[in-house]
């Protein structure tokens, strides 16, 4: 019988282990063959990416050999194979492409490396070795994928916290002037390649939601709003700012939410939840997360507010804070129309309300008919979408009477 020399700690002998090392070649060239001969997307790679796979494949044939020589409690150089391929391998091979290939160069190895073996108890020895050999650089690309998801990840995150300041912010209270119109198509460039590069749709309407985030497992409930948006076909991006959440909710066409942001107020504290108006793009969103900043700020004189609450329902309270959008929608909502229409419509709105509802005290004042009062609240109504008669819809009438006195110096029933 052949003298094959002293035996490794893996059961194979010197002598096979030269034949090892001078297959070795050829052994990685069989695994190549065999990748391009069954998985078609293989032969459609570039050849940095092809080459990547060589390299990769020629090191794990290179460490199988040096492990199998002398075989311990793991194999330590496995994730080497990865370490030296491209950084972008990863990032362009997806994680179960690359168990596609470890399981083809494991059936390679167990198809070439026992014939090699002196004896039954080397072959044994060598086909024990490949399967446990070939889980660990499976376990070694998984862990190269999840550095690799937890790196992408966490760019992601500063990306995606980078496009919700600049919505929040805004392209600078110059951005109409032409002097600075170039800092304004920089600040729409950046923005829409940000969220292009998280795959947000920069053209799609979105609505801005903003309050205070959950002060328990607030990672968790992100996640579940993120996972309950994909379901329902909404893209959203998320911004924690100090004490608020700004949250961007897409309604990509088609999709009838009608505002309705669901489970998004599950991720806020109790409290307000302001939701700002659709913005038509996201370049446009920062309009929306104005008017939920300012709702936001605006929103305690209103306890009674649902829930979730639109920014445009807290008008009067938002003008009271100081916000002069809102002083300006209140005029143009509320006021203008009544006097485009012309007639006693703006005089009558205003004695009603001065009367304090009081139908019949404010026919007396006008010197009309109660019937005429009522048609001409009916009217205005109608051109306004806001009942006298109903006390919220009385209260935003009233202070908007008083933003329009206030805008021009005059009474606006002078000019009506």
């Amino acid at each position: 019988m052949t003298d094959h020399g002293a035996r490794a700690p893996s059961g194979v002998s010197p002598a096979t282990l030269r034949k090892l090392e001078l297959a070795a070649g050829d052994l990685a060239a069989a695994c190549l063959a065999a990748m391009a001969r069954r998985q078609p997307w293989f032969a459609r790679l570039s050849a940095d990416l092809r080459a990547g796979v060589q390299l990769v494949t020629q090191t794990g044939v290179a460490n199988f050999v040096a492990w199998i020589g002398k075989r311990g409690a793991s194999p330590p150089l496995t994730a080497e194979a990865f370490r030296i391929a491209p950084r972008d391998l990863a990032r362009r091979l997806t994680l179960s492409q690359t168990v596609d290939l470890v399981r083809i160069a494991t059936e390679v190895f167990e198809e070439h490396l026992p014939p090699l073996a002196a004896d039954e108890a080397e072959r044994r020895a060598l086909v024990e070795g490949v399967l446990r050999f070939g889980r660990e650089i499976a376990f070694a690309a998984a862990t190269v994928y999840a550095g690799e998801a937890e790196s992408r990840g966490a760019w992601d995150a500063r990306v995606e916290a980078l496009v919700v300041d600049a919505v929040v912010r805004g392209p600078g209270p110059d951005a109409g002037n032409t002097a600075s119109g170039n800092t304004a198509r920089s600040w729409v460039d950046g923005l829409v390649s940000r969220a292009a590069a998280l795959g947000w749709d920069p053209a799609e309407p979105l609505r801005v939601v903003v309050g205070s985030p959950a002060p328990e497992a607030p990672e968790e409930l992100l996640s579940e709003l993120r996972r309950e948006a994909d379901r329902s076909g909404q893209s959203v991006l998320v911004g924690v700012q100090g004490s608020r959440l700004v949250v961007l909710l897409s309604e990509p066409p088609g999709l009838d939410t009608g505002g309705d942001i669901g489970t998004v107020v599950e991720a806020f504290a109790p409290g307000p939840v302001v939701v700002g108006p659709r913005a038509a793009d996201l370049p446009g969103a920062h309009a929306s997360a104005r008017d939920a900043l300012a709702g936001l700020r605006a929103a305690p004189a209103r306890p009674d507010a649902p829930a979730a609450v639109a920014a445009d329902d807290l008008l009067p309270e938002r003008a009271l804070v100081g916000d002069a959008v809102a002083h300006r929608r209140l005029v143009t909502t509320a006021i203008d129309p009544l006097i485009a229409a012309g007639g006693e419509l703006l005089a009558t709105l205003a004695a009603f309300l001065e009367s304090g509802g009081a139908l019949e005290a404010c026919a007396r004042a006008l010197f009309v008919h109660s019937n005429t009062v009522r048609y001409r609240l009916r009217r205005v109504t109608e051109l306004t979408g806001l009942r006298p008669t109903d006390p919220r819809d009385a209260l935003v009438l009233r202070i908007a009477l008083l933003a329009a006195r206030l805008e021009d110096g005059r009474d606006p029933i002078d000019g009506g």
